[in-house]
């Protein structure tokens, strides 16, 4: 029979995890600064000092989820570790992932954080930073460092970033499936990682489209202004961080400047969706006539990784819908899906012409779509990127394969 004190020690723990696992639910879903103590003692039937009992402040609860997920991703590295050669250790990585996914949604797994607005955290808490740098070395690990294939730091810097991101990417879409399919999926995703989607003969040499930028002097402090700054700040900082004064001071324009132009700050996070979505449009509709199917979705992915770095870029990244109603944050999705379903009509198209290899399409146009998404954050993983050089170092090993050879260096 267990003592009084082992007693009091289980339920403390059995409490203590039950609101870990309704924070990581309602951060997944609404995203952090969205999230109160409130609502997460509400969703378990606790008074919010409950909560604080356990964790005094929100940070605190929102860093205990960010730990418990980083030994999460520790045991799946450490397993992806055990393989021998680069290529097994991505599909041990990726593959276990996917299966992670499918214990949560069968329930044989507690929810867990995702990573996506560590930048968000990081803010107040450094220590957050550390140990998800900390991580992504382990990453960084899983591609090696064979000399044939001549990747610097940044090189691989931006391959373990885009290999860590477009996986959790899964997140967006992985529901559109049975959990049963979850196997199969990671096996075309891992695949996709590992020998990209180009044809026997492609190259990586994207038909270069249009300039996508539309941005106005700096001195017109236009609708298209607040909308630019709005998107960066909220990447930058979540919806909360972006706050009507930061971006009414990053614009130099007083707050009233910014209700004459906008309504509230949630139609302003609308209107930098609408505003993104354009752009996506946009490219792929320029795209449209370059040819095969290969020069048509490679075209289109590159011309949004460098709008990400222009001067009229990023793209709002999917998370911001956390800071929306749920029924927007919905159709956001929907909208996202749809675009997603474009590329994956092309890659069709590119199976048909031969110029893409035969891949699961509505997989490859998800992995796209989160590449061009994850883009927006390259600098702070590989700070040489630019606009001359973005598209090798991000869009290339997504399309090549990540552990293809390292692009000719440009001058």
């Amino acid at each position: 029979m267990p003592t009084i004190d082992e007693g009091q020690t289980r339920r403390f723990l059995e409490k203590r995890e039950a609101i870990l696992d309704a924070a990581a639910r309602l951060f997944n879903r609404r995203g952090i600064r969205s999230t109160t103590l409130s609502d997460v003692a509400t969703s378990v039937g606790l008074a919010t000092n409950s909560v604080t009992y356990y964790y005094r402040k929100k940070e605190d609860l929102a860093l205990a989820c960010v730990l418990r997920s980083v030994d999460v991703f520790d045991a799946l590295l450490a397993d992806a570790d055990k393989a021998r050669t680069p290529e097994a250790r991505i599909a041990a990585f990726v593959t276990g992932y996917f299966r992670l996914l499918a214990d949560v949604e069968t329930g044989a797994r507690p929810e867990f954080i995702n990573f996506s607005e560590v930048n968000t955290l990081s803010a107040t808490r450094p220590d957050v930073a550390t140990v998800y740098a900390q991580m992504f070395r382990r990453v960084r690990g899983l591609i090696g460092s064979d000399s044939k294939l001549g990747l610097n730091r940044s090189d691989r810097n931006a391959r373990a970033h885009m290999l860590f991101a477009v996986t959790q990417w899964t997140r967006v879409w992985i529901k559109r499936y049975e959990v049963g399919g979850y196997a199969r999926a990671a096996r075309h995703a891992s695949d996709i990682f590992l020998h990209g989607l180009g044809g026997q003969s492609a190259k990586w040499a994207p038909p270069v489209l249009p300039d996508l930028t539309t941005a106005v002097s700096g001195e017109d402090v236009s609708p298209d202004a607040f909308l630019r700054v709005a998107t960066r700040l909220i990447n930058e900082q979540g919806f909360r961080g972006a706050s009507v004064e930061r971006i009414s001071a990053a614009l130099k324009v007083t707050k009233g400047s910014f209700y004459h132009h906008n309504d509230n700050k949630d139609d302003l996070i609308v209107a930098c969706f609408s505003r993104s979505f354009d752009v996506i449009r946009r490219a792929q509709s320029a795209a449209e006539h370059c040819g095969s199917g290969w020069q048509k979705l490679s075209a289109a992915a590159a011309a949004l990784v460098k709008y990400q770095l222009s001067g009229d870029g990023p793209l709002l990244r999917i998370t911001a819908r956390s800071g929306l109603p749920e029924a927007t944050a919905e159709q956001t999705i929907q909208t996202l899906n749809r675009l997603s379903e474009h590329f994956a009509s092309v890659v069709v198209d590119g199976m048909v012409d031969g110029s893409v290899r035969m891949v699961d399409p509505a997989i490859a146009a998800q992995m796209i779509s989160g590449m061009i998404n994850a883009s927006a954050s390259i600098k702070r993983w590989a700070p040489e990127a630019t606009i001359g050089n973005v598209t090798d170092l991000y869009a290339r090993p997504l399309f090549m394969g990540v552990l293809c050879p390292a692009a000719p260096r440009r001058a």
